[in-house]
């Protein structure tokens, strides 16, 4: 049996890179500049959450394979996690200590299909495109399912750090199960993943 943990990704204000004043205006025209902060503070905590989640799992982490929302196929998958974290990105930090204690990066996505995501923002901004399922993330998602089945062998484990509009799982094969985090408290939480995997 192949298991995959969806884990749920909240973009933080690195990952908007060069889009983040637009985001950050806009934001705060809509909701207020303390709304921000708050925000804010809930994504930082989400990840600090998940982090701990996620590294006191009593698993083997030579069997786990990790796949990242926009993380191409492309040879140079660790490098770019690497490059990430050190920009201080909490996601591929996260995902480099994974790798360090034995985990797998695997690219995710088809490069052509990125770089087409990447000219839409440009040419509509961030706002017009966040929250639009279209063909392109149907696409994506098909892709991506597509690779964690040719790449996800018996007896292994994946996480997949996904955005929510995704819906990868839809397209995953049937021998496949889907975990997801469910809401819970933080030790409530380490216990069902616990029970998940063993």
């Amino acid at each position: 049996m192949r298991k995959l943990f969806y884990v749920p990704i909240i973009h933080t204000s690195e990952d908007l890179g060069s889009h983040l004043a637009e985001v950050k205006k806009e934001y705060i025209t809509k909701y207020g500049n303390s709304k921000w902060h708050d925000h804010n503070e809930v994504v930082d905590k989400f990840w600090q959450n998940l982090q701990v989640a996620l590294f006191a799992l009593p698993i083997n982490y030579a069997n786990v394979k990790l796949y990242q929302d926009s993380l191409p196929v492309c040879g140079q998958e660790l490098e770019i996690i690497e490059k990430l974290a050190d920009d201080g990105n909490i996601n591929y930090l996260i995902l480099l200590e994974l790798v360090k204690k034995g985990a797998t990066v695997m690219g995710s996505e088809d490069p052509k299909l990125l770089i087409e995501e990447r000219n839409r923002i440009i040419k509509n901004g961030v706002a017009a495109t966040a929250n639009i399922y279209d063909d392109l993330m149907e696409q994506r998602d098909s892709y991506i399912a597509h690779r964690i089945d040719t790449t996800l062998k018996d007896g292994e484990i994946g996480f997949l750090f996904i955005g929510a509009l995704h819906r990868v799982a839809k397209k995953l094969p049937y021998d496949i199960q889907v975990l997801s985090f469910p809401e819970l408290e933080e030790g409530e939480r380490l216990r069902w993943l616990e029970n998940q995997i063993l």
